[in-house]
């Protein structure tokens, strides 16, 4: 962040980012979780910093990323009940077309 000032100690830091107007606070987080239309990326162990500057809030995240899907079982059962397909294929339709009535279609060909 700060150029040539790596060695500082920190709570030297602190008091500078302070004077610029900076204040970081961490929070105690046992897992995040970010939701997007296709999945769900989910932190787990995260180090979480919450910074402040000029009245805009801002979140730092560091920890182990992994990623799932947000599709339910039922959505896969339900692509199963409808193409007569195994699990393994429905999971990989939906995984692949990343959409239930797509999913449905590919397999119904």
């Amino acid at each position: 962040m700060f150029p040539g000032i790596g060695g500082l100690n920190p709570k030297k830091m602190q008091a500078m980012m302070k004077q610029l107007g900076i204040n970081q606070e961490e929070i105690e987080a046992t897992r995040v979780i970010i939701e997007t239309p296709t999945n769900d990326i989910i932190i787990s162990n995260p180090n979480v910093q919450k910074i402040i500057m000029q009245g805009q809030e801002s979140f730092q995240i560091t920890g182990d990323v992994s990623e799932s899907s947000s599709f339910s079982y039922e959505d896969i059962k339900m692509i199963m009940e409808k193409t007569g397909k195994s699990e393994n294929e429905a999971k990989s339709a939906l995984q692949e077309t990343n959409d239930i009535a797509e999913a449905i279609l590919q397999l119904s060909e």
